[in-house]
């Protein structure tokens, strides 16, 4: 399950810019972040060759000759990689380029048979657009500057080597796209939400398969501080953050760094730097390069990329309803509250659980508070996904219906899910009898429990009597311990109030 405060990711309607996202000070300093994410485009072949894009293939054995650079090859465009572009930009009311160029960005890399990557510079495919999410329940939306279409390099292995490094280049020409925003972000915590819901939103396109532990999305966050309305500080760049744990505590050290580096009369150089999970610190790579330094040109191989409106047409009519749409359809059918709806949407596979089992036993308040509270425990703590979920929605829908019709009380319910999720089938009624935990409902057995209760307890009625709400209270925890839990409770208070005169 996702955090509660990315779930609801949706293009905003409106074309004017928001008011600045709030600005926590860090130490009398105000922190400025901008993200560029890349995100690994779910397609089965490369961005200009047929090479396959499986992770985890031997060594170089997925490069082809285009890959390879070898000469002679020539680069020919992915439909699918462009497809997905459009899927990204309409999703986040971003303008779709008519006409896109491709652009050669010169470097010299091991791992870069080229000599040069193949990416977009002055008119990228998707400009503009934005993303909101929550922080601490409060909706903020960041703006983005672009989204382009590039390819990945290839992996210098440093590992296992005797001393040497290796070069595997498998993921040499993988489609990727690069989403960047603007300098809006203003604390950590902002920019993790903005990274999970950017995360939510590209898996929930089925754009990107969001797997940060095989790089399918890589976030590098650039970081500067400065004092409040002074002109943007120097900018230092962290790279390849591939957890959003990792990725808060990289900005965190970096700003205080950055802060008492200032403090000590020093500047900041403008840099690429790693951040090492094992200190908790960060460390500079080299020096950064500007734009200039690459030497963008436009790519003679490639023509330039030309979208039709019916292109664009056709990806929209094929586009699923995005999760903040669904949320606010969640409130207005359901009754939802919004941070319920928020969750119910964190993923696909989570909304279409809400759905089925909400469906199936007509209680959507419920049914969510059970997801948000037994169903997403279960997940955190076992790193699952909920659409494998031992216990299916029908189940949790019959479980629900058990509470309400009285069978079972919610204690009761719990010790149910407990076993339903431990595999004891997915029959609820034959889990209710093996464990005996059915209610007891007969108002003569019950009112039998009270009369025992009330005669062994003469001190808690007199005190109850005297106007100590506690006592009775006291009297109810007597009854349902001397029914061994199966006692209804509301019926329980409902008769005791009667036999003490209180009803």
């Amino acid at each position: 399950m996702t955090s509660a405060s990315t779930a609801a990711v949706l293009a905003s309607a409106t074309a004017t810019s928001p008011a600045p996202l709030p600005a926590p000070l860090v130490r009398g300093w105000e922190v400025v972040i901008g993200f560029e994410t890349h995100a690994q485009l779910s397609t089965h072949s490369k961005i200009f060759s047929g090479a396959s894009t499986e992770f985890g293939a031997e060594p170089n054995t997925q490069a082809c000759a285009v890959d390879l650079a070898l000469p002679g090859t020539l680069p020919v465009i992915n439909r699918g990689a462009v497809e997905r572009a459009i899927r990204f930009g309409l999703a986040v009311d971003a303008t779709i380029a008519p006409m896109s160029i491709f652009a050669r960005k010169n470097y010299f890399y091991p791992d870069l048979p080229k000599g040069y990557q193949i990416s977009q510079y002055e008119i990228p495919v998707v400009q503009g657009g934005g993303v909101e999410f929550y922080v601490d329940g409060v909706k903020h939306r960041i703006n983005l500057t672009r989204a382009h279409l590039e390819e990945d390099a290839g992996k210098s292995l440093h590992e296992d080597f005797h001393g040497m490094s290796g070069i595997d280049l498998n993921r040499a020409g993988t489609p990727l796209l690069e989403i960047v925003t603007e300098p809006e972000l203003r604390s950590s915590k902002q920019a993790v939400e903005y990274a999970r819901a950017l995360h939510t939103l590209v898996v929930w396109l089925g754009i990107c398969d969001g797997n940060m532990q095989e790089g399918s999305f890589r976030c590098d966050a650039n970081v500067s501080v400065r004092r409040p309305g002074q002109p943007f500080g120097t900018r230092r760049e962290i790279k390849n953050l591939n957890s959003f744990r990792f990725l808060q505590q990289a900005i965190d050290y970096e700003v205080n760094w950055q802060i008492e580096q200032i403090e000590d009369g020093l500047a900041i150089q403008q840099a690429t730097v790693l951040f090492d999970p094992d200190t908790g610190e960060t460390r500079m790579m080299r020096t950064k390069e500007d734009a200039h330094d690459y030497r963008y040109f436009p790519d003679p191989d490639l023509p330039p990329l030309v979208i039709a409106p019916g292109w664009v047409a056709e990806v929209r009519a094929a586009m699923p309803e995005l999760p903040g749409a669904l949320a606010a359809r969640f409130q207005a059918e359901h009754g939802l509250p919004a941070y319920d709806a928020t969750m119910m949407t964190a993923s696909r596979a989570t909304a279409a659980y809400f759905q089925a089992a909400t469906g199936a036993c007509g209680q959507p308040k419920l049914v969510a508070n059970w997801v948000m509270g037994e169903i997403s425990k279960r997940l955190n703590a076992e790193g699952g996904d909920i659409a494998s979920a031992p216990v299916s929605p029908p189940t949790l829908a019959a479980l629900i219906g058990r509470i309400q019709d009285g069978t079972i009380s919610n204690n009761a319910a719990r010790q149910v899910f407990d076993a339903l999720w431990s595999g004891a089938g997915t029959d609820v009624d034959a889990v209710i009898e093996a464990k005996g935990l059915k209610q007891m409902n007969d108002s003569g057995a019950l009112e039998a429990i009270l009369d025992e209760v009330l005669a062994a307890n003469a001190k808690s009625v007199e005190e109850f009597r005297a106007g100590k709400e506690k006592a009775f209270n006291a009297l109810v925890g007597q009854a349902m311990k001397a029914s061994k839990g199966k006692a209804n409770p509301a019926q329980v208070n409902e008769l005791l109030k009667k036999k003490l005169g209180a009803g």
